[in-house]
């Protein structure tokens, strides 16, 4: 019974990841046919200060847990930290960081 409960999520999680790679490429393709460039400077500035910005915050926020993980082992009575839980955060930190400095410096730029 517990494998049937788990394949039902399991099939849903594999069909939203094909749906988000079928969307992906039909954008790509769309945005190819239009003649316009698909990174003009602008957008290329805007991405890599704020992929900077994100990966640098979010080196700082995995030395952090680290810290938090090494004090739960030395410090008796210290709460104990799950390392998936640590890696699901870094990669959800990284990730949101990265869209909104792209907005962030987005909005900032167009009112330059």
């Amino acid at each position: 019974m517990t494998d049937l409960v788990w394949q039902i999520p399991g099939f849903g999680i594999a069909a939203v990841i094909v749906l988000v790679g079928v969307l992906l490429v039909w954008r790509l393709l769309r945005e190819k046919k239009s003649g316009y460039p698909l990174q003009d400077e602008r957008t290329r500035r805007i991405n890599g200060k704020a992929a900077t910005y994100a990966l640098n915050i979010g080196l700082y926020f995995m030395v952090a847990l680290m810290l938090f993980r090494f004090l739960s082992q030395e410090l008796p009575g210290f709460p104990a930290l799950d390392m998936d839980y640590a890696l699901i955060a870094s990669l959800l930190v990284l990730a949101i960081l990265d869209l909104l400095f792209r907005w962030y410096f987005g909005r900032k730029a167009d009112s330059q």
